[in-house]
């Protein structure tokens, strides 16, 4: 009998899991011995279930923290380490690449074929070249064009597996209640609660053969939309590839948003409103380079205050999202342009009053600077990041998160949202795309 390649899957609780269920599970010849684990705190120490895994794999598969890879290589006796993350600097994967090799392990990565399942549906994916580029704004407006074209719109989410696996295999969100059945986390809640918010279905879990299933029972178009720059895990027929000037001339330094970059069929230029125009200069330099058939939309991220005379003149804390500030890199976002337009005295650095787990977070990231992420997955860190709002001497606080985050902690402080949308021009543009492809 032929001997089974060994495999790890380096992953982040997502991409990781796709990549397995397209590739290994029914794969006889290949024993994926362990996933390792990086990005989102909690995922390591559990277990891949068996439920999930198929046939060969009684016992689940483990789940180890990243730190313990080399480790794995030797003790396992491992033949090969398919990387299954994704918003990485093309330095990290290297990095990867060779801790890996230096191990005594081959390295290697998917591209789309076998990794992206084809739709009985028309699929439009909505993808971006880093995490916070306005992607899922460019998804909403999207879904909201084919709407109000009669169509029925079913959106599938880059999946965030962060609970009960076994539970969240296949997930449709509806109505709010559903994202307490599901037990959500605030990062969940920030993609899933605005399509709801508009009466839109969404799809997200774990297997996503099974949730496109569903989705194209009750469809006549299917978004995916998309998140941490990864590749869709369908095959469109329509690519939508939005790029940030804020951080011009990532779309070609980063892993995979190069790759999504490249596949385009439109490519987005969001928050044109607020962007250098030499940073623009060099997106469109790139894109003649690397993708110069592909339709160039230039949208601008509309910001709405709800208050605020709470900010001009005041001293304010500016809370963004998360995984922009983290893995995302950016240095600022839409609380700090909403506040900076308002007039806000002064911008207040909450790092001295970090507490335990958004600690921990800053010191991983210290890139982040005197803004405050949005970190939610799970109750402690909701607890810390309360916490830590509360202790930062502020005259209001600035939530720029895409869902209201004083409905889960308790601000002892005047506060306003700032909320972002596509502009109305790049909905019209966008309108006109999707007649010209026949999707309206």
């Amino acid at each position: 009998m032929a001997k089974k390649k060994r495999v790890i899957i380096i992953g982040a609780a997502g991409r990781d899991f796709h990549n397995f269920n397209t590739m290994y599970r029914e794969d006889g010849g290949t024993e994926v011995v362990a996933f390792t684990a990086a990005q989102i705190p909690g995922i390591a120490d559990r277990k891949y279930p068996a439920e999930l895994a198929g046939k060969y794999y009684k016992k689940g598969i483990r789940i180890e923290d990243e730190k313990n890879l080399e480790k794995l290589i030797v003790s396992e006796k491992i033949d090969e380490c398919v990387l299954s993350y994704s918003d990485l600097p093309y330095d990290t994967v290297m990095h990867l690449a060779s801790r890996v090799m230096a191990a005594g392990a081959k390295f290697s990565m998917f591209g789309i074929n076998g990794t992206m399942i084809k739709s009985k549906k028309p699929l439009i994916a909505v993808v971006a070249v880093r995490t916070g580029c306005g992607k899922s704004q460019t998804s909403r407006r999207l879904v909201e064009i084919l709407r109000e074209a009669d169509k029925r719109v079913v959106s599938v989410r880059h999946p965030m597996p962060y609970g009960d696996l076994v539970a969240q295999k296949v997930q449709r969100y509806a109505e709010l209640a559903d994202l307490k059945k599901y037990e959500c986390t605030i990062e969940e809640m920030e993609e899933y609660e605005p399509h709801i918010n508009m009466g839109s279905i969404i799809y997200a879990g774990v297997d996503y053969g099974e949730i496109l299933k569903k989705a194209e029972k009750e469809a006549d178009v299917i978004v995916w939309d998309g998140g941490n720059n990864d590749m869709s895990f369908y095959k469109p027929d329509l690519t939508i590839t939005v790029v940030d000037p804020f951080r011009a001339g990532h779309e070609i330094k980063y892993y995979p948003g190069e790759v999504n970059f490249r596949l385009a069929d439109v490519i987005v230029i969001n928050k044109m409103d607020s962007a250098d125009p030499e940073k623009v200069g060099i997106i469109m330099e790139n894109i003649k380079k690397y993708n110069p058939k592909a339709k160039i939309i230039k949208a601008e991220s509309t910001l709405t205050v709800e208050h605020p005379e709470m900010i001009k003149g005041k001293r304010v804390l500016v809370i963004e999202d998360g995984p922009t500030l983290t893995h995302g890199e950016m240095k600022i976002g839409a609380g700090t342009v909403a506040a900076e337009r308002s007039g806000a005295a002064e911008l207040v650095d909450p790092r001295s009053a970090a507490v335990r787990s958004i600690k921990a977070t800053f010191e991983k990231y210290p890139g982040i600077g005197k803004l405050l992420p949005a970190m939610g997955y799970g109750d402690k860190q909701i607890k810390d990041l309360e916490e830590t709002i509360n202790k930062v001497d502020c005259d209001a606080v600035v939530i720029a998160t895409p869902i209201d985050l004083s409905r889960f902690v308790k601000i002892n402080k005047p506060a306003t949202r700032v909320k972002y949308d596509l502009s109305l021009q790049g909905k019209k543009e966008l309108k006109a795309i999707l007649k010209n492809r026949k999707f309206i």
